[in-house]
C-alpha cells in the first residue's frame, strides 16, 4: 500500500494508521487541510474488503470535508477517519477508547464526529479519553444526522426548483438509495412535503419501515438507481455515479446525502451532458458540520438549523454559476471552495510577511 500513489491522495497534511491488538481496533485518520481551522470530520465504521479500499475512502472523504467546510463558510478544515470493522457486531467499549486515544494523539488537529456505522453513544465512550470529539450530548448538539437530512432536503428542493421549475415537492417522485439515519430523515421530510418515495436498502428492516410508515415503494438495491423518477437521492456509500450507472439514469436531478458520489471528476461532465442536474454532495450534505460548528453552552438549535436551511441558496448559486460558465456543477463547487481556501492562505502569508519585516 502506498499512500502517495493512491488515487485519493491530494497533498494531505497527515495520514495515520492505528492498530490496537487488545481491542481489535484498525483505523485510519486522514487530515487533508487545516488552512481554515482544525480538521473536523466523521468517523465511518465499515467492513472494508481491503486496507487499500479503506485508505482510498478516507482520503476522498477527508478532501471532501475540506471543501464542505470551505463552501459552508466555516472556519474548519477537512479530516476523516475510518474504523475497519462491522458496526453490527464488532463494537466494544475497549475499541472506542482505543479510537479515542488515536484521535487524542493528534492534539486537536483532527476532531471526530459521527458517520456511517457510528452513533453518539460510541463517540461518548471515545470522549472519555479525548476532548477532540464533536456531535455528542456534551456540546448540546447530539446526533448531527437530523441536520444533515434537513440540509440535503433543502438542497434537493433547490435542485427541483432550478431544474423542474417547481415551487414545491408535491407529487415529485424521489428514489432514495440508503435508509440510514440521514436517508430515513430525508424520506420523512420528503413525505411531509408531498413527494412520492421509492426506496432501497441492504437491510430489509429499514425498507419495511419506510413502506409501512411513509408509504414508500420498495425496489431492489440493484434497481434503485435506474428508476423512472424525477429525483435520485443517493444516501449510501460513494462512487455510485460512474461509467456503468450514469447511462442508466432516468432521473432529471441527482441530490443526495452520500459522500463522493462521483466515481471520478469526469462523471460530473457526463451528468451535465445528459442534462441531469447534479447537486454536489458536499455542498448539500453540510448540515451536520454546520450544526456542530454551533455547539457549546450557548447552543441555539433554531439558529443553527436556519443556517443549515441556507444550503438552498448555496445550491442555487452553484447551479446558476455552472450554467453561466457552462461547467459541471461539481467543478463549480470545487472552484468556489478553493477560492476561499486560497484567499485565506494568501492573507496568512501576507500576515507572516508583515511580522517578519516589522
Amino acid at each position: 500500500m502506498s499512500v502517495f500513489a493512491s488515487k485519493g491522495y491530494d497533498d494531505h497534511e497527515a495520514v495515520l494508521f492505528y492498530n490496537d491488538t487488545t481491542s481489535g481496533l484498525k483505523a485510519i485518520i486522514a487530515v487533508h487541510d487545516t488552512t481554515l481551522g482544525p480538521s473536523l470530520g466523521g468517523t465511518r465504521m465499515w467492513p472494508y474488503a481491503s486496507d487499500d479500499e479503506a485508505l482510498e475512502d478516507v482520503l476522498r472523504l477527508s478532501r471532501g470535508m475540506t471543501f464542505k467546510s470551505a463552501l459552508a463558510g466555516l472556519n474548519l478544515g477537512g479530516g476523516k477517519s475510518v474504523i475497519i470493522a462491522n458496526s453490527h457486531k464488532d463494537k466494544s467499549e475497549a475499541l472506542f477508547k482505543a479510537f479515542g486515544k488515536a484521535v487524542d494523539s493528534l492534539n486537536g488537529q483532527y476532531i471526530a464526529a459521527e458517520d456511517v456505522g457510528i452513533g453518539v453513544s460510541d463517540l461518548e465512550i471515545a470522549r472519555q479519553v479525548t476532548p477532540h470529539i464533536s456531535g455528542i450530548s456534551e456540546g448540546n448538539v447530539g446526533n448531527p444526522s437530523p441536520a444533515t437530512a434537513w440540509g440535503v432536503f433543502n438542497g434537493l428542493k433547490a435542485a427541483v426548483h432550478y431544474r423542474l421549475k417547481r415551487e414545491d415537492l408535491s407529487g415529485v417522485t424521489v428514489a432514495v438509495q440508503g435508509l440510514g439515519q440521514v436517508g430515513y430523515g430525508l424520506c420523512r421530510h420528503l413525505k411531509d412535503a408531498g413527494a412520492q418515495l421509492v426506496v432501497a436498502d441492504i437491510y430489509d428492516q429499514s425498507v419495511n419501515r419506510a413502506v409501512q410508515e411513509l408509504g414508500a415503494k420498495a425496489v431492489s438495491v440493484k434497481d434503485i438507481l435506474s428508476q423512472d423518477v424525477d429525483v435520485l437521492a443517493p444516501c449510501a456509500l460513494g462512487a455510485i455515479l460512474n461509467d456503468d450507472t450514469i447511462p442508466t439514469l432516468k432521473a432529471k436531478v441527482v441530490a443526495g446525502a452520500a459522500n463522493n458520489q462521483l466515481a471520478e471528476s469526469k462523471h460530473g461532465a457526463m451528468l451535465r451532458n445528459r442534462n441531469i442536474l447534479y447537486a454536489p454532495d458536499y455542498a448539500i450534505n453540510a448540515g451536520g458540520i454546520i450544526i456542530i460548528s454551533h455547539e457549546g453552552p450557548l447552543f441555539d438549535r433554531k439558529s443553527a438549523m436556519d443556517q443549515v436551511a441556507g444550503i438552498y441558496n448555496t445550491a442555487l448559486r452553484i447551479f446558476e454559476r455552472a450554467d453561466q460558465d457552462n461547467r459541471p456543477t461539481a467543478e463549480v463547487a470545487d472552484m468556489l471552495a478553493m477560492e476561499r481556501i486560497a484567499s485565506v492562505k494568501a492573507k496568512k502569508a501576507e500576515s507572516s510577511k508583515m511580522k517578519l519585516t516589522g
